[in-house]
């Protein structure tokens, strides 16, 4: 969905390359999802905490403040489906001048159905072309007031996209919310750049939790709407996923390797097994390689729960996944047994491992896919398909992958502990400092 939002703006004219926002521990994701579209970005900012929207907005703004720049930010979640991209851009292109001219420019969906799940607009008297005065803000309603909307024919869902120049949404923030901006312009103050990557200052997470709504659009006086007719959905659920999806005659939308008899009205969603089914209705089935999710429709708001409960127990689930991106690529653990573990590496074209040593594990590497260039002490040796070495424990070692094609190898490790953060770093290409706190984790 990160993909699809970069390239429905993409063909936006005189678009700047996208600044994006995310948290701190999506950085390689993020930065490999614009890359395997061929998307150039202009920065990544790494939120440490979450702070919601304001916050993100705000540190976005001030960035490009900072920098000596006043651009028209467009502000687009990255989970937003919009069936329509052309009719999109339009919109967007539309409300361009109101945002220049220093309006806080907004775009409301004309709902399909009374949804309670979104928030909603109502549009007032018509300011230029397509723009229009927010008459009113209203939060998630009740389905009788959600009808009552739709038959009005004045209300608009809440898209939560936002168009505006950089230093009018920093203005409104310095006289709503003033904390959210002070906080986060002292972290870009005091923030660094990390190869790709823009780390804020510790000032950031003392910025206040609110959304953009809340903190601004809902008080100020310079909101306006641009109604967007098009298919639309937040995606904030299953359900929501199911709306959005090709369904079969039975109304089941289903992906990967899936069997269903006997079953209606449900979403199967299988990425690396097969996912039967039988004699079921209303079920939320999602199966990955971390693990699989069985929910009655109507309790995927309750997932929380359950994550809140993971964190209580022995368990890693709720925080590592399956496949772990790291700038030069990325492992995923494939057997995780008594003093030994199994993963599967994948190195991108010319990147390398950091130079480091493990003080309690040693390491055996099988080549499966490309060539490998092996530095172990003082030898340096290079591998083919087929081909292995072994890493004693204590050595100074190093993977790097010399050609234009990925590399996969299988790295077998055996010792008493096998935490990632047994990881002495000497020489780095990505500015993992092991002394930063989490950097042995990276």
């Amino acid at each position: 969905m990160m993909q699809e939002t970069l390239l429905r703006l993409t063909p936006l004219e005189d678009a700047l390359a996208p600044c994006i926002v995310c948290n701190e521990e999506h950085r390689f994701l993020a930065a490999e999802q614009c890359r395997e579209v061929g998307q150039p970005w202009s920065a990544i900012l790494l939120e440490p905490v979450p702070r919601n929207t304001a916050s993100a907005t705000a540190l976005a703004a001030c960035h490009a403040l900072a920098n000596g720049d006043d651009p028209t930010l467009l502000v687009v979640p990255a989970d937003g489906y919009i069936k329509s991209a052309d009719r999109f851009r339009a919109a967007v292109v539309a409300g361009v001048g109101s945002a220049e001219s220093g309006h806080l420019v907004t775009f409301g969906i004309r709902p399909s159905s009374p949804e309670t799940g979104y928030g909603y607009i109502r549009a007032g008297e018509t300011l230029d072309g397509r723009v229009r005065r927010v008459a009113e803000f209203i939060e998630k309603p009740n389905r009788v007031a959600a009808e009552r909307y739709i038959e009005s024919g004045e209300f608009l869902w809440n898209s939560g996209i936002l168009l505006c120049r950089a230093s009018v949404v920093a203005a409104a923030l310095s006289r709503y919310a003033p904390a959210v901006l002070e906080c986060c312009r002292a972290a870009v103050e005091s923030g660094s750049t990390d190869m790709d990557f823009f780390r804020p200052g510790p000032e950031f997470s003392l910025a206040p939790t609110i959304s953009i709504d809340y903190a601004v659009l809902e008080k100020t006086g310079e909101a306006v709407v641009v109604p967007l007719d098009t298919g639309w959905s937040d995606v904030g659920s299953w359900p929501a996923l199911h709306t959005i999806s090709a369904v079969d005659g039975d109304n089941n939308a289903l992906t990967g390797d899936v069997v269903a008899v006997d079953t209606t009205n449900s979403l199967v969603r299988a990425t690396s097994r097969l996912v039967t089914t039988v004699g079921v209705e209303r079920l939320i089935i999602v199966e990955t390689a971390d693990a699989v999710l069985v929910a009655g429709w109507e309790s995927t708001q309750n997932l929380k729960d359950v994550v809140e409960r993971l964190k209580k127990l022995p368990r890693s689930k709720q925080s590592a996944h399956y496949r772990v991106h790291r700038p030069w690529g990325w492992f995923e653990t494939v057997e995780v047994g008594e003093g030994y573990q199994v993963k599967r590496l994948t190195v991108k074209p010319g990147a390398q491992l950091s130079l480091q040593m493990h003080r309690h594990r040693s390491e055996h590497w099988v080549v499966i896919h490309g060539t490998a260039q092996v530095t172990c002490g003082e030898s340096t040796l290079t591998l083919s398909e087929n081909q292995s070495t072994y890493i004693p424990r204590g050595s100074r070692h190093r993977l790097r992958n010399p050609t234009e094609t990925p590399l996969e190898l299988i790295e077998v490790q055996v010792g008493a502990y096998l935490g990632e953060d047994d990881i002495t770093r000497f020489a780095d290409d990505f500015g993992r400092d092991a002394n930063r706190e989490g950097a042995k984790w990276e």
